[in-house]
């Protein structure tokens, strides 16, 4: 018999346990290297959603928007959160369908834009002026035009 890791164990078991140790350690490297490749890009995507609403709202602003609602002037760091509070609920929404949808790209594409469309029912029935409902609006679509395709694109396909 011969000497293998911490005891005397057959020839048979070695080349066993070097496998399992070998598929353990493939499997674990396979799941860390992938997890970058979903995480990094969504936090990135998120943040320059954050940005850009902010931006646009600022520019509506200077352009003389009021960003009033119902007598109540919208904070520009609150377009920043709330962009960040939403992309995050659309993260882990992918996140889920990627580990169990059939067809995670299509289902969370399909899904996406019905959200951003129905996002922006409030936009219109909130009482504001229309530059105001019209620069909601357009913060929204900005946001969606950042995310929805980044996420998308970290989503396998159908294997149809």
């Amino acid at each position: 018999m011969e000497l293998v890791r911490g005891g005397n164990r057959p020839p048979q078991h070695q080349e066993s346990e070097m496998t399992a140790t070998a598929y353990t350690q493939s499997t674990v490297s396979s799941t860390s290297a992938s997890a970058p490749a979903f995480w990094r890009p969504a936090a990135v995507a998120a943040i320059a959603a954050a940005a850009a609403t902010t931006a646009v709202a600022a520019v509506a602003h200077a352009a003389g928007v009021s960003l009033e609602i119902q007598g109540q002037q919208i904070p520009l760091a609150g377009f920043a959160q709330l962009t960040l509070m939403c992309v995050a609920v659309g993260i882990v929404f992918a996140a889920v369908l990627r580990r169990w949808a059939r067809n995670p790209r299509v289902a969370f594409v399909r899904t996406a834009i019905v959200v951003a469309a129905l996002s922006l029912i409030p936009d219109v029935i909130v009482s504001a002026a229309v530059d105001t409902k019209l620069a909601l609006m357009l913060t929204h679509l900005v946001a969606a035009a950042i995310v929805i395709p980044v996420l998308a694109a970290r989503l396998r396909r159908s294997e149809r």
